[in-house]
């Protein structure tokens, strides 16, 4: 029996306003010795992480993934969520003396942002072995942002297992090495990053088009309003975007579109209707503020799609 396993970042956002301009009380002459301290006027608390964002939303179009990460003492608010949706915590570790990890950020009138990320629990999430954990070569394993050496560690047990990998690395391109990202491509079933990422990723691996064509069987890149490109055996797939009722905040959209290409990569669809799918559950996530405040119900998913794209009844079937 497949099982689709989500590993990465599992982590607590807090937003806050700050009802002025950043710039009117920051002294650049004074910048040795600074220290300001901002009164907010709203402050928002959701969930977050990508790995936990990628699990939301295939628990929403039918799935139960299990997720795979570590998290702290406060993290059971956070799992009673994931849960009520469809996702399975049972592949996370819990470190009772940690916090699970955070995220502040200020953000003022003119959008400039001040932000502290708090690596907390997440620091243990090399502690878990996806062989402990039963995996097998019928499963997909997502490998995205984590602590690099569970990254590493998890890309490495995926391929030992035989199980088909997706190695997401986006923001921890810059935290891993040209070996080891080029480590974790080699030999994976597909490589999901977005225009940026895919030359920051070239310029550290020294990989070009046809060496990652190589290295990984497919390659997909994401453009935002452009669309994405799957690239598979030297051809190139485009697959447009699809557009949104309303554009309102694009974090967390390409965690959306890759739950989306995956379930219907879990059901046997082709690639086309995969990537478009992917736009779909994008669309949704930009009609909403934070990663996991979308909703949909399969039956509506299936007519957006049929609304964007045309019928198909291979889509319909796997969502219905």
């Amino acid at each position: 029996m497949m099982r689709l396993i989500v590993t990465g970042s599992v982590a607590i956002d807090y937003l806050m306003r700050f009802p002025g301009r950043f710039e009117e009380h920051i002294l650049p002459d004074r910048l040795d010795r600074l220290s300001v301290s901002f009164l907010v006027d709203r402050m928002r608390r959701s969930y977050g992480g990508v790995g936990a964002n990628i699990a939301y939303t295939l628990a929403l179009l039918g799935e139960r993934p299990l997720l795979v990460g570590a998290v702290g003492q406060d993290f059971g608010e956070y799992r009673a969520w994931l849960e009520s949706k469809g996702v399975d915590t049972s592949g996370v570790l819990v470190k009772e003396d940690d916090f699970t990890a955070s995220f502040f950020v200020s953000t003022d009138l003119s959008g400039n942002q001040i932000a502290s990320f708090y690596v907390g629990a997440m620091d243990s999430a090399d502690e878990i072995s996806l062989h402990r954990l039963g995996i097998g070569p019928d499963d997909i394993v997502v490998v995205s942002p984590d602590k690099p050496e569970a990254m590493l560690l998890h890309s490495r047990e995926a391929k030992e297992a035989g199980a088909r990998l997706i190695f997401d690395p986006s923001q921890q391109i810059p935290r891993l090495s040209g070996e080891q990202l080029a480590e974790a491509v080699q030999g994976a079933f597909a490589l999901t990053v977005n225009e940026y990422e895919y030359a920051l990723l070239q310029g550290k691996t020294g990989m070009n088009d046809e060496d990652l064509g190589e290295a990984a069987q497919v390659v997909l890149v994401t453009m935002g309003e452009r669309g994405s490109e799957i690239h598979i055996a030297g051809d190139c797939l485009r697959v447009p975007c699809a557009p949104p009722a309303g554009l309102i905040d694009p974090t967390g959209v390409g965690d959306a579109y890759r739950a989306g290409l995956i379930k219907g990569l879990a059901r046997g669809l082709g690639w086309d209707a995969c990537g478009r799918m992917g736009s779909v559950a994008a669309s949704y996530a930009l009609e909403q503020s934070g990663t996991q405040e979308h909703q949909f119900s399969p039956e509506e998913f299936a007519a957006r799609y049929a609304e964007v794209f045309g019928p198909d009844d291979s889509v319909r079937a796997c969502l219905l």
